[in-house]
């Protein structure tokens, strides 16, 4: 069965890192992708509470674009900040190939974060969150354009 990004909340720590794990890197994104906060720990109805405000009013994806960068997409109305370099490269998790998203060079802020991205389904990625290399969390993108992987469209934001 293939995940689903809502599928995915409900799903503790040790089998995202599984999912990660034998997942592969896949193709970098292109163009603006869904975002979904994944918080293990939460509980079901928690982690779907969470999710649904963290789209709604702070984190809703990012843009990729196609000179090897991207832009967060941030707040209701949809601003594009906190840019990072994309590029293949090793995972921290396992130093299998993924796809890493590198604030490093391009945020005095967000300098410290890395993110991880490896494909999960054809339109769904899986993301790993690193902060000054320590894992702290997960969150998914998706194509808007896919629907949510398995049951057709979904509104954004609703879970």
């Amino acid at each position: 069965m293939m995940p689903t990004d809502t599928g995915l909340l409900n799903t503790d720590d040790k089998h995202l890192e599984e999912l990660f794990r034998k997942s592969p890197a896949g193709e970098i994104p292109k163009g603006p992708m869904e975002g979904l906060a994944i918080l293990p720990g939460a509980g079901p109805s928690g982690a779907r509470l969470l999710a649904r405000l963290v789209y709604l009013f702070l984190w809703r994806g990012k843009v990729f674009s196609p000179d090897g960068y991207l832009s967060n997409r941030l707040f209701p109305l949809d601003m594009l900040s906190i840019i990072a370099m994309v590029g293949p490269g090793p995972s921290r998790l396992d130093d299998q190939e993924c796809i890493v998203i590198d604030y490093s060079h391009t945020s005095l802020l967000f300098g410290g974060v890395r993110d991880e991205l490896r494909q999960v389904d054809p339109h769904l990625y899986l993301g790993l969150i690193w902060l000054f290399g320590r894992k702290i969390g997960w969150f998914t993108l998706r194509n808007p354009n896919s629907g949510n992987g398995q049951n057709g469209s979904r509104e954004p934001g609703a879970l």
